[in-house]
């Protein structure tokens, strides 16, 4: 499995990969805000579909990069939420708080 890793695609696209826990988490943190911060005014997507595995801490991150884009006025869409972390998100009832662009929201 490979270190967490944030990146800017096109567009402002936040792309998250690797593993998300405690121990990459702050860094993650940092480069995700970095992000956000270079493209304003255009929505936010924050692509997970390259996550190999995920503990609550990649939940908390994606909480944080939706309340940073929120924050400058940005609209945040998220996709490809791994299993892992989508399990995370419904016992701790999030699933209807982030915004997932992913047809089966609520199917985990």
């Amino acid at each position: 499995m490979s270190e967490g890793r944030v990146e800017s695609g096109a567009n402002g696209e936040l792309r998250l990969s690797g593993v998300l826990d405690y121990q990459t988490g702050p860094a993650l943190r940092r480069a995700g805000q970095a992000v956000i911060r270079g493209a304003k005014g255009q929505p936010l997507l924050i692509d997970c579909s390259s996550v190999e595995k995920s503990s609550s801490v990649g939940l908390s991150l994606l909480l944080a990069y939706t309340r940073d884009a929120i924050s400058s006025g940005r609209e945040v869409t998220i996709a490809g939420m791994p299993s892992d972390m989508r399990e995370i998100a419904r016992v701790s009832g999030l699933l209807d708080v982030l915004s997932l662009a992913d047809e089966a929201r609520g199917a985990v």
